[in-house]
């Protein structure tokens, strides 16, 4: 899974349970009879006083609660540092673009922190980055390479890979591949609502 199929799908997922989040609190309330205060209309949360779209309500539901842009950077973060370090920086050596941040590891660790700052400090950043985390490991599938799922039990070293052609290889398999290209379009698609969304309401 690349780029577009990493942030949209992550999107697409933290919208659907921020929605049923919020109406399953909304359920409970309402069945325990306790008393609410009125809940902020979606106007209100998108900062505006007009009707706007179901779509914007959900966007908005979401971002009151979290900030996207951290959630866009949180599903590529894996990457981001595994990418450069792995094969630019040290290709001779690791030669391996999955390596310390797709570790579980490195989730742990990023979570742990994340729910420190949210306990401590009511901040919620690493929060998010640690989902959008836990969401690129699944979408790589990195229980096929549990030497780098679970470093360091297995040993410090990581599996050495072929990325002689690594870039054209990618290329391929996206035109090809139909476990590449679909969540790509699919990732695609969810990230056009997003941003005809935002057009239409003019933000």
């Amino acid at each position: 899974m690349l780029i577009f199929g990493h942030t949209g799908i992550t999107l697409g997922i933290a919208v659907l349970a921020s929605s049923a989040l919020a109406g399953w609190r909304s359920a409970t309330s309402n069945t325990k009879g306790e008393w609410q205060q009125p809940r902020q209309s979606a106007e209100e949360l998108s900062g505006q006083t007009t009707p706007i779209t179901p779509g914007l309500s959900r966007i908005a539901l979401l971002a009151s609660r979290i900030d996207i842009r951290i959630l866009f950077a949180g599903s590529l973060l894996s990457d981001i540092i595994d990418k450069p370090v792995g094969t630019l920086i040290f290709r001779e050596t690791l030669s391996n673009g999955r390596i310390f941040a797709h570790t579980l590891l490195f989730l742990i660790l990023i979570t742990l922190a994340g729910l420190y700052l949210h306990k401590s400090k009511a901040v919620t950043g690493l929060l998010v980055l640690s989902y959008g985390t836990l969401t690129h490991l699944i979408f790589d599938q990195i229980w096929h390479a549990p030497r780098t799922l679970f470093w360091p039990i297995f040993g410090f070293v990581f599996d050495k890979k072929d990325i002689t052609n690594w870039v054209p290889n990618m290329l391929s398999r996206m035109m090809s591949s139909p476990q590449v290209y679909v969540p790509e379009l699919v990732g695609a698609a969810i990230l056009l609502w997003f941003a005809l969304v935002l057009v239409r309401s003019r933000k």
